[in-house]
């Protein structure tokens, strides 16, 4: 695992990748805003419903306030994971045969199931999330919390992109995996550093690739 994350370090910083990043983040935000904009009303009365236990008008304010702008990085995180998933696979190819030339590419993900499974870890993130929102601003806890939480989008769609260009190693057991968990939290935690968290779902990528190719 240790040579997987220094080659993929490497990887990330390089020309073609961080022309692939901006392209995805410019695009994940401008749906991001389009979201917000349709429905940061609805977004605004369903946190204010759900802080309405708090006696303090204030400090409910204040929370809908950062809740909102939490939710709203939460969809850009998520359409960042997905449009990755979906746009990536012309640069994984790319790096495969810069880094392994005795790997082949013997087969492609198939649009329909990389979509689904994006959607599918994206609702199940923020199912998780919003019933889970208070324990995030638990010191640690939540910090901890939350690398898991976005390891959910990124794992699985990952190693199935990943996986399908190879067809290395057995799917279930990747996705089951506790290195593959953990290969996937280390990714998200691009996502605590600002600028750098438009790195996270191709980081992942590019480490499942090194982890799978010499597993």
């Amino acid at each position: 695992m240790q040579q997987a994350i220094i080659k993929s370090l490497k990887d990330i910083f390089s020309f073609s990748v961080l022309g692939f990043v901006a392209k995805i983040a410019l695009l994940s935000f401008v749906l991001s805003w389009i979201v917000m904009w349709l429905f940061g009303g609805a977004i605004t009365s369903l946190i204010s419903q759900y802080l309405s236990f708090i006696p303090w008008e204030w400090v409910a304010s204040s929370g809908v306030a950062v809740a909102k702008v939490l939710i709203a990085y939460m969809i850009f995180v998520a359409f960042n994971a997905i449009l990755t998933s979906i746009l990536i696979e012309p640069l994984i190819v790319k790096l495969s045969a810069k880094h392994y030339p005795e790997l082949k590419v013997v087969g492609s993900p198939d649009i329909k199931r990389s979509i689904f499974l994006s959607i599918k870890t994206a609702l199940i993130f923020f199912g998780l999330f919003l019933v889970s929102f208070p324990l995030t601003f638990v010191p640690l806890v939540g910090a901890v919390w939350m690398l898991w939480l976005w390891s959910i989008l990124i794992k699985e769609p990952t190693i199935y992109d990943i996986n399908s260009l190879f067809k290395l190693k057995d799917e279930k057991s990747l996705t089951t995996s506790k290195q593959s968990t953990i290969i996937a939290m280390i990714a998200s935690g691009f996502n605590y550093i600002p600028v750098l968290n438009i790195l996270s779902p191709v980081f992942a990528q590019i480490i499942f690739l090194h982890f799978i190719a010499k597993r």
